[in-house]
């Protein structure tokens, strides 16, 4: 029996959740689901230019896994530009994380924005709270 997939953490849901090709009508579209997680994968490796072991870090898994994950999601994303699909973001296994404060200045940040040794620290005030 197979181990439960363990819930991959998210840092930012799309605002659009569906693209098609310009000119073909919706119900005549095939489409491919890309899952959240496998979306932020590609966020983190493409966008924010992060190694594959600062992105698995951040999404809480392992480095092997986020390979995975990257994989497929490029995969599919390949295959719906090149043979005209439709892409929809929805689904996956994830938990979307929250937004921190910091006690010392109040301001806001991301979990993990900036990492030393030991924890997370406001890039602002050096405060480990």
């Amino acid at each position: 029996m197979a181990r439960p997939t363990k819930e991959r953490r998210v840092e930012f849901l799309p605002e659009y959740n569906y693209f098609k090709p310009v000119g073909i009508p919706r119900k005549e579209l095939e489409e491919i689901h890309l899952t959240i997680e496998e979306f932020e994968a590609l966020r983190l490796k493409d966008l924010e230019c992060l190694t594959q072991e600062e992105a698995a870090e951040r999404m809480h898994i392992s480095r092997p896994t986020f390979q995975r994950i990257l994989t497929e999601a490029r995969r599919k994303l390949t295959r719906a530009l090149i043979e005209g699909y439709a892409i929809k973001f929805e689904g996956g296994n994830y938990l979307l994380a929250q937004k921190g404060y910091c006690k010392g200045c109040g301001r806001e940040f991301k979990p993990g924005q900036r990492r030393r040794r030991r924890g997370t620290y406001c890039s602002d005030c050096d405060s480990k709270d």
